[in-house]
């Protein structure tokens, strides 16, 4: 890893070595096309070829059942907060919401252009530190579809199960976890996240979608915002993130080689279980995150003084490692410990965090 530091950005974050370099043998001449696939058209055969089994890997890692789509797709996971209600809230006018940090603040206030939206729970009271449980749910059943955010990136918090909505279908933001635990497609009805964290560079939106669901959108919903028009053009009814779809492709190959989801997931939690036991044992450092809803992707934490804050975060940089400053709504030091994060980071951030509780 000569040169290169350990990135602890919430995103667009770190991609595995193996497939940016990769990337960057293939970058001039893909497969003997003479070109990029910067450069190729999406009509092309060869193109065609990467997006098919870019699709094929997606499904199978993700265990896709029949009856599902994956799109690809363009305006980040953004562009979902209002994409679900265009497409999703035509069927009853309402929708449940669960609010438990920023992202899902967002398309809350997004989704009440479009219909009657009940917040069915939120974690505001605490400012984020916790998932609310089953029991805390207030349900319509009514609802056309009940809406979470799987992970927070800003708060560190991450759900822990899945929400029980009965015959509502489930729609869940899974941009920061996704590829990281397994999941049981068939409870939900839309699942979508953003590339920049787990997937490949920012650009592209992977969404997968019960069909039945698709084609019920509200009549002023736009052409590009439109699940059923995407689904009869399999994500091509205009370019797609030709670039992106290539990349995830090969983060997809490294996953396999890492044992699929199910081995990322034991990777994944023992890198965050590392970090924060080392957390928990110092003196110096707290987490405000409560043990059962914290987040194994991004684990914030901070000192008692925000001078202290600041010589971290500014000794930190020295020491080889980039991003580790919270947010700016929350202060405090965030490590984002993506799939591509190596465990050896995380070993080496572990020491320098014993090191400086130490020193100080």
């Amino acid at each position: 890893m000569s040169g290169r530091v350990y990135n602890f950005s919430a995103g667009p974050s770190m991609l595995p070595l193996e497939a940016l370099e990769r990337a960057g043998a293939e970058i001039t001449n893909y497969a003997g096309s003479g070109m990029s696939v910067m450069e190729m058209s999406h009509r092309s055969k060869v193109f065609q070829k990467i997006f098919d089994d870019t699709q094929a890997k997606f499904r199978k890692l993700m265990n896709v059942p029949e009856g599902y789509k994956i799109l690809f797709l363009q305006t980040g996971a953004s562009g979902q907060f209002s994409m679900v209600p265009l497409n999703l809230i035509g069927k009853t006018g309402k929708a449940d919401y669960a609010v438990t940090g920023n992202f899902s603040n967002i398309a809350y206030k997004e989704a009440k252009k479009y219909g009657q939206i009940h917040l069915a729970a939120s974690s505001e009271d605490k400012n984020h530190t916790y998932i609310p449980a089953q029991s805390q749910l207030d349900l319509d059943p009514e609802a056309s579809y009940f809406y979470y955010c799987a992970n927070n990136t800003i708060y560190g918090t991450e759900w822990s199960y899945v929400p029980d909505t009965g015959a509502v279908p489930l729609v869940c933001d899974m941009s920061s976890d996704i590829l990281s635990r397994q999941v049981d497609v068939s409870k939900y009805g839309v699942i979508f996240a953003g590339a920049q964290k787990n997937m490949a560079p920012a650009g592209l939106t992977v969404v997968v979608i019960r069909e039945d669901l698709a084609g019920h959108e509200l009549p002023f919903t736009p052409l590009m915002m439109n699940y059923k028009t995407m689904i009869d053009k399999d994500s091509m009814y205009n370019t797609p993130p030709c670039w992106c779809i290539y990349m995830l492709g090969l983060v997809l190959d490294w996953l396999e080689e890492q044992g699929g989801v199910p081995g990322m997931e034991k990777i994944k939690h023992a890198k965050a279980q590392m970090l924060y036991d080392t957390i928990d044992s110092s003196r110096l450092f707290t987490c405000a995150v409560q043990p059962g809803s914290r987040s194994d992707m991004n684990v914030t934490f901070r000192t008692a003084s925000e001078e202290l804050d600041a010589k971290f975060v500014q000794e930190s940089v020295a020491a080889g490692f980039t991003n580790l400053k919270g947010h700016r709504s929350v202060g405090g030091m965030r490590a984002s410990i993506y799939n591509a994060m190596p465990t050896e980071g995380v070993e080496k951030l572990c020491d320098f965090i014993r090191k400086f509780d130490k020193e100080n």
